[in-house]
């Protein structure tokens, strides 16, 4: 196992290990391992509010959890990723700052 300990004050604080070998020990714990965080190629092709579901779901996250990160309702989340809706240029910035995406700021 490829571990990398992060020291504080002599202490060990932290442990960094490769994601596989995170998921393999998840597992082995019996746990569900978590959901596979998006690449930055799909942050890149998704830099569109009309992606706006893929890279949610790329990310691992409820459509629940976005919108109350984000402050809004599941079902105005639910619009926007629709289509039905634009958001107002705060909700774009959240839904960019949530998902990691720059561009939606001016998206239109």
């Amino acid at each position: 196992m490829d571990v990398q300990v992060i020291m504080r004050d002599g202490e060990a604080e932290y442990a960094v290990l490769p994601w596989a070998e995170y998921q393999a020990l998840l597992q082995a714990a019996g746990r569900t391992p978590a959901p596979v965080q998006a690449t930055s190629e799909q942050v890149k092709a998704a830099s569109s509010l009309s992606e706006l579901k893929a890279l949610r779901e790329a990310k691992g996250l409820a459509l629940e959890e976005l919108a109350r990160t984000v402050g809004i309702s599941p079902h105005y989340l639910t619009m926007i990723e629709s289509g039905e809706r634009q958001p107002d240029s705060a909700i774009r910035r959240a839904l960019a700052w949530n998902l990691g995406v720059s561009s939606w700021e001016s998206d239109t």
